[in-house]
């Protein structure tokens, strides 16, 4: 059984668009980067709607999304997992990471998309005061997951649904 550790969120206080996935896999988390996998369809669907080429290095894309009113972090901090997929995490094992906080930071926050089922599960979980308080002010919406393991869409499919953040973004 592995130890995953998340990353620093990555956000600007002027964002108004929140994405929380579960946790790096291990691609992301050798890596060190967020959603590193070649075929997770995360960047590409985000270079597509924030208008920035999805081949610029690892940076400039976090740049490019936080410029965009967009910030990145992940529901859960720590927790035991073999391998990468969501099923495999250990539940009694999880610690959140602290949403309030960084939401707190986010004035101008509208929406948090999060990125699969298993994000927004966990969200709803393990912060339900803290949707409660968001209630009427900020939206929360289930997308569906880029990571190839979600082979029942294709990337286009997700891309339209994906889409519904595009009302957010900007200035």
């Amino acid at each position: 059984m592995s130890e995953a550790v998340s990353f620093l969120p990555q956000w600007r206080e002027d964002a108004r668009v929140l994405i929380l996935g579960s946790m790096p896999g291990t691609a992301s988390l050798n890596a060190q980067q967020y959603y590193a996998h070649p075929r997770n369809a995360f960047w590409p669907i985000m270079a597509q709607l924030c208008g920035f080429p999805a081949e610029l290095p690892y940076e400039q894309r976090v740049a490019a999304l936080n410029a965009s009113g967009v910030a990145l972090w992940d529901v859960i901090g720590r927790c035991f997992r073999p391998g990468s997929l969501d099923s495999s995490i250990h539940g009694d094992s999880i610690e959140p990471n602290d949403l309030a906080e960084l939401i707190e930071r986010l004035p101008q926050l509208r929406l948090i998309g999060c990125n699969g089922a298993t994000a927004y599960k966990l969200l709803c979980k393990q912060w339900p005061e803290l949707i409660s308080a968001l209630q009427g002010r900020v939206e929360i919406l289930r997308l569906p997951s880029t990571s190839p393991a979600h082979a029942s869409l294709s990337r286009e499919q997700k891309l339209q649904q994906w889409r519904v953040i595009e009302a957010y973004l900007g200035a």
